[in-house]
C-alpha cells in the first residue's frame, strides 16, 4: 500500500506518526517541492495547515528532522554556511527506495559487529543482498569453528559443529556442566541447519531484510562465544 503524502495527513495524524515513518514521509516531501532549506520546507508546512494542533504537528516534523540528520539520511551542505541547507545521503535515497522496513533493520544491525561481519558482511546487507549477507555470516561461524578446532575441510554444516563441540572434540570444555556443553554443541548446528544453506532450509525468508538481520546477529553472538571460549582457554 502506497504510504500518504504528509500534506494529505492533519495535524493530529502528523503527531501520531512513529518518528521514523514521519521522517520519510517529510523527506519525500522535501524532495518533492524539490526545497534543499530545512527552514523553507517547515515555514511552506505550517503556512498550508490549519492553526489547531499546529504547534503539535511542527514539533513532531521537527523531531522526524532531527532523527534524519541523527541517522545520517540526510546532511548539512559542506559548501554552505546555512546550517538549514541539506541534502540527501546516499544512505537516505537507499531508505527512500527501499522502504521503513529497510531502514529500521539497518538501524537494528547498526551495532559493533566481530570483525569478521563488520568487514565481509555489514557490506553485502546494506547493498541489499540479504540472501548472501545471512549466509556469508554463517559461514564465517563455520570457518572459525573450523579453524579454532583444528578440524579438517571434510567436515562441513551441522556434522562439522558436532565434531568439534562433542564430549572430547577439540571446542569440548569438560569444566563445563554436561547439559550446558550439550546446549552450545546444539546452538551451533541448530544455527547451521537452519540458516547456513538458504537453498534448502526456507524457514527464513532471506529477502526479508528483518529476518536476514537476525541471522547475522546471531552469527556475531557465536562468533564472540568462540572468542570467549577461546580467550578461557588460553589464561588457563
Amino acid at each position: 500500500m502506497t504510504a500518504p503524502e504528509i500534506r494529505s495527513l492533519s495535524n493530529a495524524e502528523v503527531t501520531q506518526l512513529p518518528v521514523d515513518r514521519l521522517a520519510l514521509l517529510v523527506l519525500q516531501d522535501a524532495l518533492r517541492v524539490n526545497t534543499w532549506n530545512w527552514r523553507n520546507w517547515a515555514l511552506g508546512f505550517a503556512q498550508e495547515r490549519p492553526r489547531d494542533g499546529l504547534q503539535d504537528a511542527q514539533n513532531a516534523v521537527a523531531e522526524a528532522w532531527g532523527w534524519l540528520m541523527a541517522k545520517t539520511l540526510i546532511s548539512t551542505k559542506g559548501n554552505s554556511y546555512d546550517f538549514h541547507d541539506f541534502y540527501v545521503t546516499r544512505a537516505g535515497r537507499e531508505a527512500l527506495e527501499r522502504g521503513l522496513p529497510y531502514v529500521r533493520t539497518a538501524i537494528r544491525l547498526d551495532v559493533e559487529l566481530v570483525q569478521q561481519l563488520e568487514h565481509k558482511v555489514r557490506p553485502q546487507f546494506l547493498l541489499g543482498d540479504f540472501e548472501l549477507a545471512a549466509f556469508a555470516a554463517m559461514r564465517e561461524v563455520e570457518i572459525a569453528v573450523r579453524e579454532q578446532g583444528g578440524l579438517g575441510t571434510d567436515l562441513v554444516g551441522v556434522p562439522l559443529m558436532h565434531s568439534a563441540f562433542r564430549e572430547g572434540g577439540p571446542l569440548h570444555d569438560p569444566e563445563v556442566h554436561a547439559a550446558e556443553s550439550k546446549a552450545q554443541m546444539n546452538l551451533f548446528a541448530g544455527a547451521m541447519g537452519l540458516f547456513k544453506n538458504p537453498a534448502s532450509h526456507r524457514r527464513v525468508d532471506y529477502q526479508d531484510p528483518g529476518e536476514a538481520s537476525e541471522v547475522i546477529l546471531l552469527a556475531d553472538l557465536l562468533l564472540r562465544i568462540l572468542r570467549r571460549q577461546s580467550d578461557d582457554a588460553k589464561a588457563r
